[in-house]
């Protein structure tokens, strides 16, 4: 007799509304106010550093860039659960998660300008650099996931990617391969509802992009990705159990675009200001300040104190990047290729001689 197909059901989690409102009990780790204020210190430094990011591509300072705006919590609730033996894997978004794990500044605002240095990251070697092409990371996550279980190591890997991406077929092998091994991986989409200008009930047929981990065999589960208590305490109970060998979990983060899609881009032409507006009510960073000036006392000339210091350090992070000389032109095949062949070594002297 053919087995019944399994039921399935989704959670949702939260612990602070749209104010900054507890809702239930909180995870230990949210009563704790230094950590709240770690947590909500990386937010704003995140969300200045994006909009010195934006003036400099205006002024043609930087190339074309994907901002974070409205979506801090995701990238930092990711970044502030994982662990140095963990290996990230990220899209074009995550900035913030970025800073986290150590990459510098500088070493973001010279990514972004077009500098291949941008990606050696001093600190967070074992991380993956910044995936422009849509959902090609899911793959590579699943390939590290096997390497840290035949290394017998303790890592978990974490890609992360927006809602466009679980429409592809990459992100849909990589599920199933992660799945099938029970590998140590740990997917998250940032569902901030549009891929580029396609809004997400246009895409996919499916009731929660979190439901897709089913037919993979993983758990798959939302969360309020507006609400950094919640995505932190999702993924830590995600990488828990890939460590304890019970395989991959999907993590859907429900969020909004506040933004355009990158600086190349109009949002204007397809969705209502009207729309936009009403999403800022729920935005990360004043549902925490919210919470922790109701609860833990965070003051005016605290939050002054931070503005201040987070924008002295993007000032002058973005003064070291602009004062940075270029390399020369043979850096493009150094960066490139592990080893410099003859005719690519003589094209390189044409080059650096022309």
């Amino acid at each position: 007799m053919p087995k019944r197909a399994d039921h399935f059901k989704i959670n949702c989690s939260a612990f602070l509304d749209a104010s900054g409102n507890p809702i239930g009990e909180l995870p230990e780790f949210a009563n704790s106010r230094e950590t709240l204020t770690e947590l909500y210190s990386a937010m704003v430094r995140t969300r200045t550093f994006d909009a010195k990011a934006i003036a400099l591509q205006r002024t043609g300072r930087l190339g074309t860039y994907a901002s974070s705006l409205g979506q801090e919590a995701i990238a930092i609730g990711v970044a502030s659960a994982m662990t140095d033996n963990d290996v990230f894997l990220p899209s074009f978004r995550e900035h913030g998660a970025q800073l986290w794990r150590g990459v510098s500044l500088e070493e973001l605002f010279l990514f972004w300008g077009g500098d291949e240095r941008g990606n050696d990251f001093a600190q967070a070697r074992q991380d993956f650099p910044v995936c422009i092409p849509v959902a090609s990371q899911f793959p590579h996550a699943a390939g590290v996931a096997l390497a840290i279980v035949q290394k017998g190591e303790p890592g978990v890997a974490v890609a992360i990617a927006g809602d466009g991406a679980t429409s592809k077929g990459d992100f849909y092998e990589a599920m199933n391969v992660v799945g099938a091994w029970k590998l140590p991986a740990v997917f998250v989409i940032n569902n901030n509802q549009w891929a580029i200008s396609v809004p997400r009930e246009e895409q996919t047929a499916a009731t929660t992009l979190a439901q897709k981990a089913f037919a993979a065999g993983i758990p798959g589960e939302q969360v309020d990705g507006n609400d950094v208590i919640a995505v932190r305490d999702t993924v830590v109970r995600a990488l828990t159990c890939a460590r304890e060998g019970k395989g991959g979990t999907l993590i859907e983060c429900l969020s909004y675009r506040l933004s355009d899609h990158t600086t190349a881009d109009d949002a204007s032409r397809y969705r209502e200001d009207e729309v936009v507006s009403a999403h800022w009510k729920a935005e990360p960073l004043v549902r925490l300040r919210a919470f922790l000036i109701a609860e833990h006392g965070w003051s005016k000339s605290e939050e002054e104190n931070l503005i201040h210091a987070c924008g002295k350090e993007v000032e002058a992070a973005a003064e070291n990047y602009l004062a940075t000389p270029p390399e020369p032109a043979r850096a493009m095949f150094e960066n490139l290729f592990a080893e410099i062949t003859t005719d690519i070594s003589a094209l390189a002297r044409e080059l650096n001689n022309g």
